[in-house]
This record gives structure tokens, sequence and C-alpha cells, in this order.
């Protein structure tokens, strides 16, 4: 199944490396779509800190590299599941801002429809990767497994004291039955 992870991861990577490289280099192209998200976001932004860059260019060239960043960890096999996650958080504002195609007419309504839905189709490659866990158990599942034998060897601990406790008061039952017939 590793190959058809690492190849899977590939293809899934590459449109957000190639997509993100270009524009980092050109953001001009995406600034505009972009607005519709970015005038909601930069006013947050500057009420977290006015220093980190709110302007709708810069958002854009941030999460074109995040792109960049989170693909090359998906391609390269490190960091997986977190990048699919990253890659997944960002499809969604670029989707629903850069393939609005229920404002726009025929024809172009349609070819938005077609990106849209491909995107929504990455969305869902990417909650896939973001899941993964290669076969391992997830977290959830080593976590209450560890659980159940904890519990398993604490109760294995308390029983073999009671019974090591019961032995010991037989025994000092018995040599104070013993000491007691002995000649003072």
């Amino acid at each position: 199944m590793k190959p058809v992870r690492s190849a899977a991861r590939a293809m899934l990577g590459a449109i957000f490396i190639t997509s993100g490289v270009r524009i980092v280099l050109d953001p001009g192209s995406r600034v505009d779509m972009a607005k519709k998200v970015t005038d909601h976001v930069s006013p947050l932004i500057e009420r977290v800190d006015p220093r980190l860059p709110s302007d709708a260019t810069s958002l854009v060239r941030l999460k074109a590299a995040s792109d960049v960043v989170a693909g090359l960890l998906l391609v390269s096999g490190r960091l997986t599941r977190p990048a699919a996650a990253v890659l997944a958080a960002g499809l969604i504002p670029t989707t629903l801002a850069g393939h609005p195609f229920w404002t726009m007419s025929e024809p172009e309504r349609g070819q938005q429809r077609i990106h849209f839905l491909k995107n929504l189709g990455l969305l869902g490659g990417l909650l896939l990767a973001a899941s993964d866990t290669e076969g391992r158990p997830g977290l959830r599942y080593r976590t209450s497994h560890a659980v159940d034998r904890s519990q398993r060897t604490v109760q294995r601990s308390v029983r073999r004291a009671v019974r090591t406790a019961k032995r010991e008061a037989k025994i000092a039952a018995a040599s104070a039955t013993v000491a007691r017939r002995l000649p003072h």
C-alpha cells in the first residue's frame, strides 16, 4: 500500500506546488478574486496584531507559499497529515472565492461549476490524506487500549497485593499460635 499512498500524495500535492509557485511569483492574477475573502479576514488580522500583513496581495502570497510548503511536505511523505489539513483549510476559501458558479450565467456558470466540483474532489482527497494513519492504529485506538492495559495492570497488582496480604496474615496468625504454645 505504500507505493499507492506515495503516488496518490504526489499527484495530490503537485497541483498545490505548481499553482503555489506561480501565484507567489505573480499574485496579481489572484488578488481580485481573493478580495472577497481578504476583505473579511483583514480586520481580524489587524485586531490580532497590526504588524501582520493584511493586504490582499500579501495574504495571497502567504497562502500560495503555504500551499507550496504543505504540498512539498505531502509529496515527500513528511508530516503528511498536518500538511493535508493545511491544504484542505486553504482550499475552502479559495474554492468559494474563486469559483462562485451560483453568481454567474451560462456558459461560464458550467465551467465554474466544474472547477468548483474539481476542488471539492481535491478537498475529499486531502481529507482522506489528513486522516490516513498508514495502517497504524490511530491515537484514539492507542489511548483506549493503553487505558485498558493500565486498568488490567492495576487490577492484577491489587489482586496480587490482596493475595500477598492474606498469605502474610495467615503466616502471622500461624506464628502467633506457635508462639503462644512455646514456653516463656
